[in-house]
């Protein structure tokens, strides 16, 4: 996204799952946090002008970074999380209502979301719909992020099987979440 002086809130899953290693980070196997951190950690660094946030989600979404300018403090709270930080389960419509909260405060013309998990919402409050309805109706995008492989061999007694690591990723529900906000859904 191009630097417009916008309020950017990441909110990163950190549940059981993501200790899942289908990713191929610089030719070696590692799980999907890992390449988020990197990657987003990235991401962040980049946005000069616009004040970002960080809220992790497992079980339970809470509030990592506030809004701030400073993206180097933000980016290393990122690189430190870890798995199981906020619980194992995933609670997808608390981590868009914590950062609806958040946003909705702020007197910015632009402020978005973008939503980074490899699953389905298997906890929380809020209903990752209901939450995404209450994000548009605030005039919140917000941009979703699929993380896991299609496909990974794996070795067991019988010999190599090719499985879906992903299988759990509820990609319908991450596209609607997109689509009523006006963001867009990607793949990772």
């Amino acid at each position: 996204l191009p630097v417009t002086g916008r309020d950017l809130l990441l909110a990163v899953d950190v549940s059981g799952s993501m200790d899942t290693q289908d990713m191929v980070w610089q030719g070696r196997s590692v799980n999907r946090l890992s390449v988020v951190k990197r990657v987003a950690g990235d991401f962040v660094e980049r946005r000069r002008g616009d004040r970002v946030g960080l809220v992790l989600f497992g079980s339970r979404a809470y509030l990592q970074t506030p809004l701030t300018f400073d993206t180097e403090t933000t980016a290393i709270l990122l690189a430190e999380s870890e798995i199981g930080l906020a619980g194992r389960e995933t609670a997808i419509g608390d981590a868009i209502g914590l950062a609806v909260k958040r946003l909705r405060e702020d007197a910015a013309s632009d402020r978005v979301l973008v939503l980074l998990t490899d699953g389905a919402n298997t906890s929380g409050e809020v209903q990752p719909l209901q939450a995404a309805e209450f994000a548009a109706r605030e005039g919140m995008t917000i941009y979703t992020v699929g993380v896991g492989a299609d496909e990974m061999m794996v070795q067991d007694f019988f010999g190599t099987r090719v499985v879906n690591p992903s299988a759990d990723l509820d990609e319908e529900t991450l596209e609607a979440i997109a689509e009523r906000t006006g963001g867009r859904d990607f793949r990772a």
